[in-house]
């Protein structure tokens, strides 16, 4: 591991010598019976009364000396906690040499709300843990360069944690099937820390498949290699559409046996985004915590990730993020509806607060159109199918804002939930009109686009190709899309139709299909592809999972030597089966 990822057992680069704490100086490094190399460094209250050295370590790591106490949250020996001189990492700073002049900062902030809101728990250790894949352009992104990406193998397989690392599960409720369900939380998740970009972009940092914690309810907290394959896969195919996502820094497979429908292998994921707060935290408060609990917590987000509202007056502060949260929850589902996106499980729990698309689970994009598609078949009522997924949005914002009326002004609340539908509607009007080529505004488009869908619903066309044959209308002719359809005559009336439509634009065609190219991808996370990679990887062969990433990264673009990644599933692949263990 690189000098920058000081590991907790490896402090030998840094020096104590401070004036403040004389003989009770103590270097922190040991191996805890919890089996985790760690320190777990909590600042003792009235240490901000002293006056901290804080500079650069050898290792270019800037660092504050504060009185801490050492404890496993796994050890109930006392004898096994004592206090000592902690590092407590304020930042890292890039080691110029190896590293240019990059850098992040580290912070723990979720740590601020009130620890009702969390528990200390340390991660299970996974055995013979292996890294799978490592994201080095989103690393870079965050503002750091993994040169050996195995140094991380045991962040991943909770073995090891970094200087500053603090391990939280978080607690939450929400509605979950239309149920309120207040043992909500962390079940097999711990987020880690979280880091500042030189962008200014703050990362959480979230160990998925940590193990056991209080809110794991009757489950093994252990994350399989399958579930684990298809988040990483779908976060990373979602940002390459420019879709809002959680996203995948890295996973290790390990030799754990995991009891789900059958004997699965264990695995982990790192994943990061820019918050983990969801709606769920925000219910949480409401209903168990009190009104000054919710206020901390509205505090808490607006300041992190809303900074542009701090300065306004309470009630309008408040009122003017609600909007803002319900405006981003609408675009973000009118985004999926716009490629074809089903997200399976769309609990308030799983709603991000910042409008992230948020746990993968039993997910699926849409082959043939088919607009009560249900892609968890475990959701027999279909509930959560495609066409109803905009509906969903509103009512988990509508979960959400009677989370807030204790500090909320109703009014209030009712002008912000009716931002929803004008916000969904103007940008799935305006995704639809980018996606057909249309640049001047006709009051007939609504029109076209929903007989648009009724068509390819009714004779159960493969929604991708269609849109992206498209795009290429002018240069490859019509009969991509007319081969889409039994009969060709639909093809050929609804494409007379369009024609007639684009009589109006007044844009040259390449221009125009260059364009509705950048939107109507040509690969797309089929359900199939996923399970050709999970296949091959279960024997081993992580390869086909890193080309098929390497593809999804550019949706958008032609590339011919994986035009195999674009064909249709076959018969096999159309009716996976997919879960909420997934």
């Amino acid at each position: 591991m690189s000098s920058l990822l000081m590991k907790r057992n490896s402090f030998s680069a840094f020096s104590l010598e401070s004036p403040c704490f004389g003989a009770t100086r103590e270097r922190h490094c040991h191996l805890c019976s919890c089996g985790v190399r760690h320190v777990n460094t909590l600042p003792i209250k009235g240490a901000r009364t002293m006056q901290p050295f804080r500079g650069l370590s050898k290792a270019g790591i800037a660092v504050s000396l504060l009185v801490s106490v050492e404890f496993c949250s796994f050890c109930t020996n006392w004898s096994n906690r004592r206090w000592l001189c902690g590092l407590w990492a304020i930042g890292v700073i890039w080691d110029t040499d190896a590293m240019s002049s990059n850098h992040f900062k580290v912070e723990h902030r979720y740590l601020e709300l009130p620890d009702s809101f969390y528990t200390r728990v340390q991660p299970t250790p996974l055995k013979d843990a292996r890294m799978v894949c490592f994201n080095h352009d989103l690393a870079r992104e965050m503002g750091f360069h993994a040169e050996n990406p195995e140094d991380w193998t045991g962040i991943g397989a909770g073995t090891e944690l970094l200087e500053g690392m603090d391990p939280v599960a978080m607690k939450y409720t929400g509605h979950q099937f239309g149920m309120y369900n207040p043992d909500l939380g962390d079940g097999r998740g711990l987020l880690l820390w979280e880091t500042v970009g030189p962008d200014g972009r703050r990362w959480d940092w979230h160990l998925k498949g940590a193990g056991m914690t209080p809110y794991s309810r009757f489950g093994d907290g252990k994350a399989v290699l399958r579930s684990t394959i298809r988040e990483y896969l779908c976060s990373e195919a979602m940002a390459g559409l420019g879709i809002p996502t959680t996203r995948a820094l890295f996973m290790v497979s390990a030799k754990d046996p995991v009891r789900r429908e059958s004997i699965e292998t264990a695995a982990a994921l790192v994943r990061v985004a820019q918050t983990h707060i969801r709606f769920g935290h925000f219910e949480f408060a409401a209903h168990h915590e009190g009104k000054q609990a919710l206020k901390t917590l509205i505090e808490h987000v607006i300041a992190l990730h809303f900074p542009h509202l701090i300065n306004l007056p309470e009630d309008e502060r408040y009122q003017r993020w609600y909007v803002e949260v319900v405006e981003r929850t609408a675009r973000m589902i009118a985004d999926w509806q716009a490629v074809g996106f089903c997200h399976g499980v769309m609990n308030s729990d799983n709603m991000s607060i910042i409008g992230d698309t948020f746990d993968y689970g039993p997910y699926a994009f849409l082959d043939d159109f088919d607009a009560g598609y249900i892609c968890n078949h475990t959701d027999q009522g279909g509930r959560y199918a495609y066409n109803r997924q905009p509906n969903t949005g509103f009512v988990n914002c509508q979960y959400l804002a009677n989370a807030l009326l204790p500090i909320m002004n109703e009014d209030d609340v009712r002008r912000g939930l009716r931002r929803y539908e004008l916000a969904y509607n103007e940008r799935f009007l305006q995704n639809m009109r980018d996606k057909l080529g249309l640049a001047q505004e006709d009051e007939s488009d609504l029109s076209l686009i929903m007989d648009t869908f009724s068509m390819l619903h009714e004779h159960h066309v493969d929604y991708t190709l269609f849109f992206r044959g498209l795009s290429n209308l002018t240069s490859k002719g019509s009969s991509p899309i007319r081969d889409l359809f039994v009969d060709r005559s639909v093809a050929d009336g609804w494409l007379e139709r369009y024609e007639q439509r684009l009589q109006s634009e007044t844009r040259a065609h390449d221009e125009r299909e260059y364009r509705m190219r950048k939107v109507n991808p040509k690969y797309i996370l089929r359900n199939y592809l996923a399970q050709q990679v999970i296949l091959e990887a279960q024997n081993g062969d992580y390869e086909p999972m890193k080309e098929l990433l390497k593809v999804l990264k550019k949706p958008f673009d032609e590339q011919p030597e994986f035009e195999q990644y674009s064909a249709p599933p076959p018969d096999w692949g159309k009716h996976l089966s997919i879960s909420c263990s997934s």
